[in-house]
């Protein structure tokens, strides 16, 4: 793996994730705290776990650990939650353009919230978080649909051909 290739794959995730955070800034407040029968529950506890995922892992490279997890109660509103991840967003992107290939090609150890210890090699992790976020992002597109608020595709080929 290139920094190229990642850098691409992380402004497909930004793209993506823009794309669904668009689409949510419609729902009234009612639909974004109701909850769901999906893994993360509704809209809320399922941005929140996206989210989640891309900071944890973040601050994993950046050499901490975190034990604790976001909590969906730790966004009550929507704009909470948009301000957070736009936040989040600018350092992780920030992470993404300052990373080389040898690091990129480098394994780094973490410890999980549970404290267990792991090493990865750092590429193998941010394809996860992306590829991580394309799951979630697609329950999340699905509970929109529902609700008539549609993101569109969020397919990376539709990526690709609006960049060229």
């Amino acid at each position: 793996m290139n920094t190229q290739d990642i850098r691409t794959l992380y402004k497909y995730n930004q793209w993506a994730n823009a794309r669904i955070l668009n689409a949510a800034s419609n729902l009234t407040s009612e639909m974004y705290l109701a909850s769901g029968a999906y893994p993360h529950g509704g809209l809320r506890g399922t941005l929140t776990h996206i989210l989640f995922a891309e900071w944890i892992w973040r601050k994993r490279w950046e050499g901490e650990s975190p034990t604790i997890r976001l909590s969906a109660e730790y966004f009550p509103t929507f704009e909470s939650l948009k301000m957070r991840w736009a936040s989040e967003e600018a350092d992780l992107m920030r992470f993404v353009e300052q990373v080389d290939d040898k690091r990129l090609n480098s394994p780094f150890q973490y410890y999980s919230t549970e404290g267990v210890n792991y090493e990865n090699i750092l590429w193998e992790s941010m394809v996860h978080v992306v590829n991580h976020g394309t799951q979630h992002r697609a329950e999340v597109a699905a509970m929109l649909t529902e609700l008539g608020h549609s993101p569109g595709d969020i397919d990376m080929i539709l990526f690709l051909r609006k960049k060229l």
